[in-house]
């Protein structure tokens, strides 16, 4: 099982955009595909027609369950959606509690990875949309992931964001004691405009070997596509959009990080102080 996290320090860059993109083309290869929306604001969880303020099971009772030392089926808080072989761990307003409330709490870094532990025959791969801030949902994703995707927007700003989100790497690689890969994935480019361009080879020169070689451009049927809650590939299969992501996937499978090494990277056993000590904000 594959385990990708989409994450920047930065919002509005397209992680929604590119979780929900590659889950679809996933999804149409015949993969069993999860999403886990862990960001407060609910963007994939209002994509997929469900509401995060709405009553029921979501990603946030997973960290209820385990403050309250309970044991919770991850099935439980898993939600089909109306296209075949995605589901949905939905979000909940809850979740921006949560470093309020859990994050000084033993073993909460380690929710999400321990929830994933049990479903590895359930699904083929998992795409964990992050929220913009460091916090606790973002420490689980880094220690659930096998690989991060970073969307960039091609724009002078977003640089800020990448850097932020490389000094988080960063600090999780130190505490997990191994190296997180990572790939930073170009968004909305606009090559008519001078600041995309320059934004692009400014990524090209200052990231080198980190940067995927190609980009996503600006494509306004993914406002589209947003809006009938539908994967860009099951709207418009042959759209600049779509036929970016598709060349971006068959990178991601080509390199195929595999769950069995991810289980027996060395220092596994370091997460759960170290990812406590990250949420606190107590490593260097």
């Amino acid at each position: 099982m594959n385990i990708w996290a989409v994450a920047n320090q930065k919002g509005g860059v397209g992680k929604t955009t590119t979780s929900v993109s590659l889950a679809g083309l996933l999804a149409q290869r015949g993969q069993r595909v999860l999403l886990i929306d862990i960001d407060p604001h609910g963007s994939m969880t209002t994509y997929f027609g469900m509401e995060p303020d709405a009553p029921g099971a979501s990603v946030y009772s997973l960290f209820k369950a385990a403050a309250e030392g309970t044991v919770l089926n991850p099935l439980r808080v898993i939600h089909p959606t109306a296209f075949e072989n995605i589901s949905l761990m939905p979000a909940a307003t809850a979740l921006a509690t949560l470093d309020r409330q859990l994050g000084k709490q033993e073993g909460m870094g380690l929710v999400i990875k321990r929830a994933l532990d049990t479903l590895s025959d359930q699904f083929d791969a998992v795409i964990i949309d992050c929220p913009p801030i460091l916090g606790v949902t973002m420490v689980n994703a880094l220690a659930a992931a096998q690989f991060l995707l970073i969307p960039v927007q091609t724009e002078f700003l977003a640089l800020k964001g990448l850097e932020r989100m490389l000094k988080t790497l960063g600090m999780v690689q130190r505490s997990r004691k191994i190296r997180l890969d990572y790939l930073i994935i170009p968004t909305m480019y606009d090559q008519r405009t001078r600041a995309s361009r320059d934004t692009l080879q400014v990524l090209q020169d200052r990231y080198h070997g980190s940067v995927w070689s190609e980009f996503v451009p600006i494509d306004t049927l993914f406002r589209e596509a947003s809006r009938l809650g539908k994967p860009l590939s099951y709207l418009q299969p042959e759209s600049r959009g779509s036929l970016a992501y598709a060349n971006l996937l068959a990178l991601l499978l080509k390199s195929n990080p595999a769950s069995s090494k991810a289980a027996a990277r060395p220092g596994s056993d370091n997460i759960p102080v170290a990812a406590n000590a990250l949420a606190e904000g107590m490593l260097p």
